[in-house]
């Protein structure tokens, strides 16, 4: 079992940033990769970001240059920046690790007003 636990949301001004934070626990030793997915009201989860354990990453193109995901080898956390944030950024975004199965954390609310 993997858990995860997000923490960084918050309410922010257009153009402001964010930073989330996961951290993942348990039987973490075999984790493929690591995602931020986000959901906005009334529409599906969609992927923002993801890293490989090879640290390949991959961008939502809604995001490229705006959101950076990272995660140092040495911790069990993953980061994500998000600059030039914007108000169809608002969702509750997940944390997401895959092993054999797949594992999400709780999610953290990101409001971005106009």
């Amino acid at each position: 079992q993997v858990q995860l636990v997000e923490s960084g949301g918050g309410l922010v001004q257009a153009g402001g940033s964010l930073r989330l934070s996961c951290a993942a626990s348990g039987t973490i030793f075999s984790i493929n990769a690591m995602g931020w997915y986000r959901q906005a009201l009334g529409k599906q989860r969609e992927l923002v970001a993801s890293i490989t354990r090879s640290r390949s990453t991959n961008y939502a193109a809604s995001v490229k240059g705006r959101f950076t995901i990272s995660k140092p080898s040495a911790k069990n956390t993953v980061y994500l920046q998000m600059n030039d944030l914007k108000p169809e950024d608002t969702a509750i975004y997940y944390c997401n690790a895959k092993r054999l199965a797949s594992y999400w954390g709780q999610g953290t609310q990101v409001t971005v007003s106009s």
